[in-house]
Order: C-alpha cells, then structure tokens, then sequence
C-alpha cells in the first residue's frame, strides 16, 4: 500500500490528491508478536493507533493538571495548556505521524473525539432543567437577554469602526462569528465552573444558572433566525423545508419520545435501577437524531443536545444515564476532544500579522466588557454587594467547551482561517484560566457567610421562648425517630417548637441544583413527588397544632455542597438546635443493615461550620419498638450521662426541657473522676456545679413537674468508663451525651485511639459501638460557639 503525506491546507485554493488505501480497512491487530521483527506494525491498525492517541494525551493531560490545579486552574484550561505543550513536542517527525497520520481522508481521533463530544452534548440536554428558563425571575430573564444583545451591539460598533474600504467578505465574516462566539452564553459552561468552584448552590450560583439557561435558550433561538434568514435570500423553499422539518423533530422528541420515556419510569418500581434494555434504546434514539440531524445538514450535536432536553432529568432515567455516561465521556472523550482541538493552532501563522493581532486583542477585551459589565451593573441594582456583583458578571462571561467546539466547527467547515482559530483559541484560553482565578478572589462564601454571627445555642435560650429546630431528614427510614424525639422535647404554648424539615436529596441526572418550599408549593407537580418524606411531619403539626409550627423543604444538591444549604438555613431560619441522622441504620431487631460514609462526611462538615447547636440522633432500634401501636409502654426512660464540659452542659440543657414532658422519666449520670474528689476545683468545674444544681434539688421528687433522678460515679480511667456504660445502656430508651471532641479526662484515658467515628466523640462512639451489646438510641449533642470556615 503507498501511503503519502496529508496535504497542506489550503483555504482558498482547490486540489486534487491521489490516495491509496486497503478495503476493507484493518481495524483489530493480532498483537506484537503479529511480526516480530517490527513490533510497530500493530499501530498500521486503526484500534491500537486510536489507543496509542488516547493514552499519549491521557497522561498529558492529568500531569499539566497535577501541577496547575495548585493555582487554581481549572481542569478544562488544563486540558487546553497540554495541548499547547504538546504542539512543539509532537513536531517531530516521528511523533507527528502519530497524531496527523490519514486513514480513508478521516483522521481517527478527530472522529472518535467528535462522537464523544456528541454524548457530552446530550448529557449536557439530560442534565438541563430546560423549565428554570420559563420559571426564571425577572432578574434573571433581563440579565440573560442583555448578557446576549450587549457584546453583539458592541462588537458590531467596533465592526464598522475598523470597516476597510472594500473588506473581503471572508472578513466580514470571521467578525461577525467572534461577536456570535463573545456573545454565546453556555449554561454548560457555566455550570462546570459553578461545580468546580463548589459554589453551585449558593444564591449567586443559582443566580447564574438562571440567567445562563435563558441566554443560551436566547442564543440558540437567534441562531436558527440568522441561519434561516441567510437562506431565505437565496431560495425560500429551502427555509420552508428546513423549517417545517425542525417543528416536526421538535414535536417528535416532546410528544412522542418523551412521553415514551415516563412509560418506562413508571414502568420502573420505586427504588429500582432501569433496565438496561431502555438505557441502551435511549441512547441509540440519541445517535439516531445526531445522525439525522447530520443528514439534514445540521451539527449533529444539535439532534443530540435536543434528545437530551427530551429526557426527564434527575432519578431514575436522566439520574441513570449521568451515572452510566458521564464518567466515560467527560474524562476520556471530552479530554481528547479539548487538547486535539487546541492542538491545531498555528502560532507563526498568528503572529505573521501584528495589525491582526492588534485588533483581535482590541476587539475581545470590548466585548467581553460588553458583557462584563451589564452583567455586573444588573446585579449590583439589585442589592447584590459589589464584589458579588463583579464575580457574578465574570462567572457569566466565562467561556469552555462550548465556545471551543463552534470554533472548531467554523474551522472544519473552513467559514474560518487559521489565523482567526489560532487567535480565538488563545481568547478562549485566556479566559478559562483568568476568570476562575479572579471569581475565587472576589467571591468566597465561607469566608462570610457566618461572619459576624452571634453564639445560638439551646442554653442561651430564655425559658419561655420558642424553640427553633433545623430537622434534616435523608430517607424515610429517618422520619419516625426524628419524629419521636421532637414529640418529647415538651413542646407548649407558652414554648412551642418551630421545626423546620429539609429533605436532603442528592444531585443526580441534573446540573441546577433545586430547592422546594413545600408549604408555598404544595399543589406543585415538582414539590409533591418529595412530599411522601414529608407528609409526617405536617401530621405531626396537626396534633400538636397550639404549640408546634412545621415548615418543610427539599434541596437537591451535590453531596459535596449539601452542608452549606444545612448552615444556609439554620443561620437564616435563626435555628437553634440542628439534629441529624447517623450514617448507620438498624433494623428493629437490633443489627445493622447499611452505612452510608456520604452522610458521615456530611455530618462532619456540619459539625465543623454549624452556626448552632447539633445533635447527631442514632436510632438503634429500640425507638422503632417504641412506637409500635402494640407498645403499652406509654413512658419514655432517658439518661444522660455528664462528664462535663460545654457539650454537656449543651446536653443536660435539652435533657431537662425534654423532662418536663410528664411522660419522661430522666436519669442525670454524673461521672466523677477520682482525682475530682480532693476538691480541686476548675472555673469549667464551677460552671458544671451550677448547671447541675437545679437537677439535684429535684432528684427523686417530682419538683417543677420534672421526674428527674441524680446520680453520682466516680472513674479513675477509660476501662472502668467503658464498663459503666455497658452496664447503663439497656436501662433507658435514649441516652443523650456531649460530643465532647478533643477534650481530654482521665474519665476516658486511652479510648480515643480505639474512637472509630470522630463525629460522635469518645463517648458517642462507644454507644454507637457494634461491640455494645444494645438497642439504646442516642443523641450526641455539640455546642457550637466558634464557626471554622478554612478547613474545608
């Protein structure tokens, strides 16, 4: 087989080349040892050559990220940096033949990058909310629209500024696709950067989100006019064809897939995965519309991203095609597609033409502040301080992959020169590296959000004042606890409870994350698909209605970003009390059926940033039982264990409210240390004292209408700790104690190095130990003073 060197490229020329190539083409190889005397022969096969591509760019690209991630760059400006580096190396002659080496006229990698990037375009419809551009405020909706028309208007002022007389159309041209290109705003762009600058589900995250679906529903709908408008000049038959065939694929995908694809969610139990036969249908339907999209002279990225749209987002069908796809695609695919993109430029070709380069630079600076600054001023005058105000206009005038593959689509058709890609790569590059970095800068919610954030905790709390309770709730298996331990907190009307519940939901098949106020929108058909975890509690409120309040939530959220919506609401809800579900669960008979580290990491961060108190309630079993209809049991038998400290001190203040419930039997344990006894008396020991002298007064009596009962031990180290609360446990219903994390007693010498989980303290983990024979549930109780925000 003769093989010859690709042709330069040549824009305005025509030529003829002759080629020879092998029919049917070699695709598998049957391995090295295929010839032995010249190994290399494999990578004459088209598989181990895509391969050897692939794995050559892989690592590239993961050792530039390893080292720029330090300074904040991000992953998609990473990718692009390789492939900048990888230019000059992959000059040798030796290396070049593996990355421009031409089979049947197609370059391999560039087809197999291009399908990939076809899936990334349909996840990217899946996980689209396409409804929040419908449902957007008007802040929203404005931003959207002048974030569009603002950089057009400008970069066509500075069109006829620099206008020679008699310009070639060619350049013309090329201007007009970098206002389009300058103007485009791409919500999947900027929910990557949202994502990877983990502030996805703050306000000015969501702000963002809202604003960019509208741009980039706006931008799509000004394409199509200018696309039909340019053929209706030459014939209008064409525009009415191709017209009437996009309404009628529109229609298809809504009225026919979409509602094929709910059959097969309801077909689909609660719970349970779909099946694989629909997953595999779902995305044969979206390389079908690709393809047909393709034949009708379209990008088939549009066919695609349009699907996607179709697919309902979020659990089970969108949830399962993320899951399935997107890992595969965006580190293997989309990588590819990014450094081989950027791997086309021609630098010398750029910088041959200084007035070029001049004007190119002039022009993309105006009209990224074309877009900066409406951006900014609209949500400045809307009460957003300054510095979110500038973070919130840079994070919209972002650029990523989008941008990147309409470049590279202009150039494939050859609408642009080299000169001009080269030139609007390095704008898409400068921008993806400096845009992150100065958000970071500007806009860290941490660093503010508890800032200036008065002490809210259960023993500053006036005696007849309202108690407010953040309830975090994860499944259905959290609720009835939750529920019994609110019920005996002695709710009443001289001091009722307000309760707010949020239900915890992680993000998945979907790229906006959602919060729902369930009692502003309770006949919604989004809110009541969440409402079967909440209905409970509003049940709750009904037989409580003079002393408790309800108010109920649900945020969809990444695991990673969940604690910030559980700190968001305790601090604007003024909570005082936060209690959340241990990450293990017991069945009604005492084992252990499944853990769930998500929620320990969770759990963590909230201990960690909580603007008030916590209680972290471990269900073992025994409230199940209690609240079985058959239980004739109508006391419930409490007791708290006191070592002292502010976590205890936090922990005996509930335990007393909860005792003045009639039904609450509660036992104060006192654990002593020995060398306590010589009276050495600390000014933490002085505060402990008064704390506990209202429960000694009424211990054994019932004083105040509380059954409370005092008692004393004394401990000289860990091991004789350890056997106290063995012998304690099976005597109560629920045992409240302080977390007590890194304090140090003689009571609990030697137990914090055998501690298996942090987030309950020594004590805590030692009645959530699998090797404590018993049922009894507790509550781990923190007092949050200080607010550390720069651990995480």
């Amino acid at each position: 087989m003769a093989e010859s060197l690709p042709p330069p490229h040549l824009l305005y020329e025509n030529a003829t080349y002759e080629f020879c190539f092998v029919l049917p083409s070699k695709v598998n190889s049957a391995g090295v040892w295929e010839n032995a005397t010249n190994p290399a022969l494999i990578f004459s096969y088209s598989l181990p050559f895509l391969e050897l591509q692939f794995v050559m760019i892989f690592l590239v690209n993961h050792l530039v990220y390893t080292i720029l991630r330090s300074i904040g760059i991000t992953l998609f400006a990473s990718q692009m940096f390789a492939g900048f580096i990888m230019v000059p190396i992959f000059k040798q002659e030796e290396i070049m033949r593996i990355f421009h080496t031409q089979k049947l006229g197609i370059q391999i990698m560039d087809t197999a990058s291009l399908f990939g990037f076809t899936l990334f375009f349909f996840l990217t419809g899946v996980k689209m909310d396409i409804k929040s551009a419908f449902r957007t405020t008007k802040r929203s909706l404005g931003i959207g629209i002048v974030s569009l028309l603002s950089p057009i208007l400008v970069g066509a002022a500075v069109q006829e500024t620099f206008r020679q007389p008699n310009e070639p159309k060619q350049v013309t041209n090329e201007r007009l696709i970098g206002t389009l290109i300058e103007a485009l705003t791409s919500f999947s762009v900027i929910a990557c950067l949202l994502a990877e600058l983990k502030i996805l589900n703050t306000e000015l995250g969501r702000l963002a989100l809202s604003s960019a679906a509208v741009g980039d529903l706006s931008t799509l709908f000004l394409v199509r006019i200018i696309t039909f408008s340019r053929h209706f000049s030459s014939s209008l038959l064409v525009v009415l064809v191709r017209g009437v065939a996009m309404c009628c694929f529109i229609a298809l995908l809504f009225f026919v897939f979409r509602p094929l694809m709910y059959w097969v969610i309801k077909r689909t139990p609660n719970g349970e995965p779909v099946a694989e036969v629909y997953i595999t249908a779902t995305m044969m339907a979206a390389v079908g519309c690709a393809v047909f999209t393709h034949w009708t002279d379209r990008s088939p990225l549009i066919g695609a991203f349009l699907f996607g749209l179709a697919v309902p987002d979020g659990p089970p069908l969108g949830s399962a095609l993320i899951d399935k796809f997107e890992c595969f695609t965006n580190g293997l695919f989309l990588s590819v597609y990014v450094t081989s993109s950027t791997m086309r430029i021609r630098l010398q070709t750029w910088l041959s033409d200084p007035s070029h380069v001049k004007f190119s630079t002039l022009f993309g600076i105006l009209t990224f502040f074309a877009k900066l600054i409406p951006c900014c001023i609209g949500s400045f005058l809307n009460f957003m301080p300054f510095r979110d105000a500038l973070a919130f206009g840079l994070i919209m005038s972002s650029k990523g992959i989008v941008q990147l593959s309409h470049i590279c689509t202009f150039r494939d058709n050859k609408i642009i020169s080299q000169r001009v890609f080269t030139t609007m790569i390095f704008g898409v590059l400068a921008n993806a590296t400096i845009v992150p970095l100065l958000v970071r800068f500007l806009y860290d919610p941490n660093s503010r959000k508890y800032r200036s954030y008065e002490t809210r905790n259960l023993m500053h709390l006036k005696p007849d004042t309202e108690l407010r309770i953040l309830v975090c709730v994860h499944t259905s298996d959290n609720v009835p606890a939750m529920i019994y331990l609110l019920d005996h907190s002695c709710p009443t009307k001289e001091s009722p409870n307000v309760i707010y519940v949020l239900h915890l939901i992680e993000l998945k098949g979907r790229n906006s994350p959602v919060f729902i106020a369930h009692h502003n929108q309770e006949t919604s058909t989004a809110a009541s698909s969440f409402f079967e975890n909440i209905i409970p509690f509003y049940e709750y409120e009904g037989n409580n209605w003079d002393s408790v309040t309800v108010n109920a939530f649900t945020t969809i959220t990444p695991l990673k970003l969940m604690h910030d919506d559980i700190c968001a609401m305790a601090l604007d809800k003024q909570t005082s009390f936060i209690i959340l579900p241990f990450h293990r669960k017991w069945s009604i008979d005492g084992s252990l059926e499944e853990e769930n580290n998500m929620v320990k990491n969770l759990n963590c961060n909230i201990l960690d940033q909580a603007p008030c108190s916590i209680g972290i309630l471990i269900d073992r079993g025994r409230i199940q039982k209690l609240m079985k209809p058959s239980s004739s049991s109508s006391s419930f038998s409490i007791g708290m264990l006191f070592l002292g400290g502010n976590d205890d001190r936090e922990a005996l203040t509930l335990a007393k409210r909860m005792a003045r419930d009639p039904r609450v039997k509660l036992t104060v344990i006192h654990l002593i240390a020995y060398q306590d006894c010589k009276n050495d008396v600390y000014w933490d020991t002085v505060l402990d004292i008064e704390m506990l002298k209202d429960v000694k007064q009424n211990n054994g009596v019932l004083g105040n209408g509380c059954n409370i009962k005092y008692v004393e031990e004394v401990s000289n180290c860990g091991a004789q700790t350890i056997k106290l609360i063995r012998s304690i446990a099976n005597g109560y219903d629920l045992m409240i104690v302080g977390r007590r994390y890194g304090v140090e007693s003689i009571l609990l010498t030697g137990l914090s190095e055998w501690s298996e989980f942090p987030d309950l303290g020594v004590v805590g983990d030692l009645f959530a130990s699998m090797d404590l024979d018993s049922r009894v549930s507790v509550l781990v109780v923190q007092q949050q003073k200080c607010i550390n925000v720069n651990r995480h």
